[in-house]
């Protein structure tokens, strides 16, 4: 009897919905989906790419590999051509490392926020008017206590508005905040840094560092330690694709 009565109340609401809403119940059991590579092999090969027309949410703490995520999806997408939107909620975006690390400029339009009210309204714009490859939201700079505010109907708002496009929506922040609203969830946690050592002398330049401090420093060398990189292990919180597989192996972020 309940589950007739819920077959009931299902064919009611899409009765009162249809012409304004098409199929609404078909988001949560949709588990196909165009995907765009992000750039980063290893997030690739594991869940096979960012979805199209669905949100995604990458949450890290700072230093977890944030940034260098959205600066690998940008340059991914607009080496492919695609028209590219990220909305700035902290105008904290560096053009600059990202066009060294290959970014089109051209192909980005970047919205500058100085709040999450104004990222808002810009992500909803933005969204509703189209033609963008990826819709790239972050929020990681802002308190997290800020993001847990947004109310549930903003996010579910932005994932029935992105449904049934070919946009990859992006949002970036310190928490999972977007709950079922996101068909991928990842969580970025930093590793190992990776440091070398140089020794440098008036004769020889700069060389690898190899030996025993004290000797060389008696002999006249200075030290530097310089940064190589570090790692970063991907987690998947929530996913509904099918090539969904657990864990993500570590991904290599370089600064």
């Amino acid at each position: 009897m309940a589950a007739l009565s819920l077959a009931a109340l299902r064919s009611q609401v899409e009765s009162d919905l249809r012409g304004r809403v098409t199929a609404p119940f078909s988001y949560r059991d949709r588990n196909i989906f165009e995907v765009a590579p992000s750039g980063i092999l290893e997030i690739d090969s594991s869940v096979g790419g960012l979805p199209r027309g669905a949100m995604t949410e990458i949450c890290g703490l700072p230093g977890s590999g944030r940034s260098s995520l959205l600066v690998s999806v940008l340059a991914s997408r607009t080496e492919n051509g695609e028209v590219c939107a990220l909305v700035d909620a902290r105008d904290s975006f560096d053009p600059q490392t990202a066009c060294a690390a290959g970014v089109d400029l051209r192909q980005l339009l970047w919205v500058r926020c100085q709040n999450i009210d104004q990222a808002l309204r810009a992500t909803d714009l933005l969204i509703q008017s189209g033609g963008f490859g990826l819709v790239a939201v972050d929020l990681s700079d802002l308190a997290p206590k800020t993001v847990r505010y947004v109310p549930l109907n903003a996010w579910f708002r932005f994932r029935r508005a992105v449904e049934d496009t070919p946009t990859v929506l992006m949002i970036l922040d310190q928490e999972a905040n977007a709950k079922n609203c996101a068909s991928l969830v990842l969580r970025l946690d930093a590793e190992a840094v990776r440091w070398s050592e140089t020794v440098k002398s008036a004769d020889c330049g700069t060389l690898p560092f190899c030996g025993k401090k004290m000797d060389a420093a008696a002999q006249g060398y200075s030290f530097a330690r310089l940064f190589e990189g570090f790692s970063v292990r991907t987690e998947i919180i929530r996913s509904r694709m099918q090539s969904s597989n657990g864990l993500a192996p570590a991904v290599a972020a370089h600064g």
